[in-house]
């Protein structure tokens, strides 16, 4: 009987619940000698009364102290000095269980880098992120295996980690050596195996999100094993991600090949009680409009109340985006989808230094112009803020992009 193990050596918890017995033994005897001291007016029996009192109120309280403390140290073992980061965490998990939903829809290094803002801010996240990636790693496994290729998904599984920071660090690790594994990242590898171990592979992101702790959670576009189309301006088409970004020619339209692929219940679930849809950042034609161009997600969009943001890149890309301005990215993604599908748009008007845009020139990227009376003549909101972050590389500051978005969210929501 589950009981009788309160009793087993060396949980140290008999002594305190003897101890605490004992003590209210005392102040039960205490009741009757007030009561008998009261009857016969003795000082005398009164005072032995009050001092067994406060010996038995004495025992009572450490012992309930000790048995408090056993289950404390034993539900949070952590070090006392920690119990102060203890109460801090809980009452921010609080503060964020409570924030806006937000559905962030897109894929590549882009979304996670909105993800890892985003926690900051709220704890009810739902990525939508595409499945449609054909290099690399994610590339191979889709290859070998037939299954949905994991990379994107994983980049935003770690971007949503509550975990230590060696979890994270497994996640993203990639092997640089070994036939077979060079090239492979370990959560790929893991989010595979876990997917053929239960033969489900939402139910191996729903995992690998536990064994991260994320806030929030991930998930595939479609389940459907679907691959990008792109036609060219000059009539000719390409297939595969891969080969459509290297072909390097202007684009006039992207498809899915099955165009009919189904969204799974939890994405329209998301899209149907979202506050919030944020599309982008990320490669306009092979990370955002894939995701829209399923009619589950695109619909669910147009029907949903919530507040809709377009993100635009900071530089154009190259095999992609070359020489577009913001307009034109709007306008791309409205000949894909539909006019409604955004309320907003997102720019950034902060200055890159010379030496950075110097590298970029030299790969064929360049600044996205932010023609924003056009824009407004379309008919859509401007959000310009700066919230680069430049070192290396030109990408967003995660938590100042988030924290601008949710500004202009509540923002509206005044009005």
């Amino acid at each position: 009987m589950k009981f009788f193990k309160w009793l087993y050596p060396g949980i140290g918890i008999k002594r305190w619940v003897i101890l605490a017995v004992f003590g209210i033994g005392m102040m039960v005897i205490v009741g009757f000698s007030a009561v008998k001291s009261i009857a016969q007016h003795s000082v005398l029996l009164a005072s032995f009364a009050t001092a067994f009192l406060m010996v038995g109120i004495f025992l009572v309280y450490t012992s309930l102290k000790q048995i408090v403390r056993i289950f404390v140290r034993a539900l949070m073992p952590l070090a006392q000095d920690d119990l102060v980061n203890i109460v801090y965490q809980s009452r921010k998990r609080d503060y964020l269980a409570r924030g806006p939903r937000v559905v962030a829809i897109g894929g590549g290094t882009g979304l996670s880098v909105l993800l890892s803002g985003i926690k900051m801010f709220t704890n009810n996240i739902t990525a939508i992120v595409t499945v449609t990636d054909t290099g690399g790693s994610s590339g191979r496994l889709r290859d070998e295996l037939d299954i949905l290729p994991p990379g994107d998904i994983r980049n935003c599984l770690v971007a949503l980690a509550d975990a230590e920071p060696l979890i994270r660090d497994l996640f993203q690790y990639r092997f640089t050596e070994g036939q077979g594994l060079k090239g492979h990242s370990f959560g790929n590898l893991f989010i595979t195996a876990l997917s053929m171990v239960t033969g489900d592979f939402e139910k191996a992101i729903r995992e690998s999100s536990k064994v991260l702790a994320i806030r929030g959670r991930v998930l595939p576009s479609t389940l459907d094993k679907v691959t990008l189309v792109g036609q060219f301006k000059d009539g000719s088409t390409a297939e595969g991600e891969t080969s459509i970004t290297a072909v390097r020619k202007p684009l006039r339209r992207i498809q899915l090949k099955p165009e009919n692929a189904r969204a799974t219940e939890e994405v329209i679930e998301a899209l149907e009680t979202a506050e919030l849809i944020i599309m982008g950042p990320g490669s306009l034609y092979t990370s955002i409009i894939p995701n829209l161009l399923i009619k589950d997600i695109r619909d669910g969009i147009l029907e949903s109340d919530a507040y809709k943001i377009f993100v635009i890149n900071v530089m154009t890309q190259p095999g992609e985006t070359e020489h577009f301005t913001a307009a034109d990215h709007i306008q791309t993604l409205i000949e894909h989808t539909d006019p409604r599908i955004v309320d907003a748009c997102f720019v950034n008007v902060q200055k890159i230094p010379k030496e950075l845009l110097d590298k970029y020139h030299e790969k064929e990227s360049f600044p996205v112009e932010n023609n924003i009376s056009k824009i407004k003549s379309m008919g859509y909101e401007i959000i310009g803020r700066e919230v680069l972050k430049l070192d290396e590389q030109i990408r967003h500051d995660p938590v100042k992009l988030a924290k601008a978005l949710f500004d202009q969210y509540f923002e509206v929501l005044k009005k």
